[in-house]
């Protein structure tokens, strides 16, 4: 497979003028590509530049609204509502988030919601974020609905991701823990199939229930909860925090994510902060400290997110290397 080498500079311009180029306002394209960069960045190619084709072909055919214009309401001191307007989320998430961080640090913890929105990339960035301004961040989003519940074969909620970042360190964050209901990302199975490699049987399931090795078959049945009955709860969680209390759609009634089919998911995203000496009486770093501690004086044993960490080294160094088929398409899309 051949590939090319592109600085983070490179993937966020590529992804800005694909989103421009479909009709995506500049704000909107801008932000939207930010987040294609910090997945590039890290090592997440699932939703890195291979998600950039789906969110051009998303603009173009109304399932985003790439003009939308976020509204921002806060209905109490620590609750800030915002309606992505059937938009990306990412461009919400922006425009409440100043508001977030003010109602955390007044009241001790604050809760942002996001309805009416879309995928919102990588959870754990958003989190991180959070921890980046001195905040333990707590994130979630739903998703359309891939998994069944245990025993069942009709999915009802989605992969349900939820994201906690921890602030401290270098980096701003001291971990960052960033995993979904299911046992991988629908998206790396989205990638897999695109690649024409085999999957884990077991990752998914087909329309029948049962076990498949092929990205395709998984494509069209449901995801593996991870932990059985366990991941299934922590997805069912996640709905209930980014889909009902956000007042979003529900993942059962959601279109996907990675097709033209339907009209705007507006699903959502429910991300909590809280003011870490005030929760904690001054004691939140030096727990955080001992804990971190435990772990990682242990041989072979790793922090969350530590492997996102050693990739980012890696590519802010050497770059990102971009399937050559995958660039073709994307400049495509800027040509147009």
């Amino acid at each position: 497979m051949a590939e090319t080498v592109l600085t983070l500079d490179d993937i966020e311009e590529l992804a800005q003028n694909a989103l421009l180029s479909a009709g995506a306002s500049s704000e909107n394209a801008a932000s939207v590509a930010r987040s294609t960069r910090l997945a590039e960045r890290d090592g997440v190619r699932s939703h890195g530049l291979l998600y950039v084709p789906i969110y051009a072909e998303h603009v173009r055919c109304g399932k985003v609204d790439g003009q939308a214009t976020p509204s921002v309401a806060q209905p109490r001191p620590g609750v800030v509502r915002i309606d992505a307007g059937s938009g990306f989320a990412h461009p919400a998430i922006d425009a409440g988030f100043d508001a977030f961080m003010a109602a955390a640090r007044t009241n001790g913890v604050a809760v942002m919601n996001v309805y009416n929105s879309y995928n919102c990339g990588v959870l754990g960035h958003h989190a991180e974020r959070i921890a980046e301004a001195g905040l333990l961040g707590l994130c979630t989003t739903n998703a359309p609905a891939s998994i069944a519940p245990v025993g069942g074969r009709k999915a009802v909620i989605g992969t349900n991701p939820f994201a906690i970042a921890a602030p401290g360190g270098d980096s701003g964050a001291t971990f960052v823990i960033d995993q979904s209901a299911s046992i991988i990302a629908r998206s790396e199975i989205m990638l897999r199939a695109r690649q024409g490699e085999q999957i884990d049987p077991a990752w998914a399931l087909d329309a029948d229930g049962r076990p498949t090795a092929d990205p395709a078959v998984a494509l069209t049945g449901s995801m593996a909860p991870a932990g059985g009955p366990k991941g299934f709860g922590i997805g069912l969680m996640v709905e209930l925090l980014a889909a009902c209390l956000s007042g979003a759609v529900l993942g059962k009634d959601a279109s996907s994510f990675a097709s033209p089919a339907g009209g705007p998911p507006n699903t959502g995203q429910c991300f909590i902060a809280f003011e870490p000496v005030a929760c904690s009486g001054g004691a939140f770093n030096a727990r955080v400290t001992a804990l971190v501690a435990a772990i990682s004086e242990q041989e072979g044993a790793r922090l969350p997110g530590s492997r996102r960490r050693s990739a980012r080294t890696r590519i802010l160094a050497d770059g990102v290397r971009v399937d050559d088929a995958l660039l073709a398409q994307i400049r495509a899309l800027n040509a147009n």
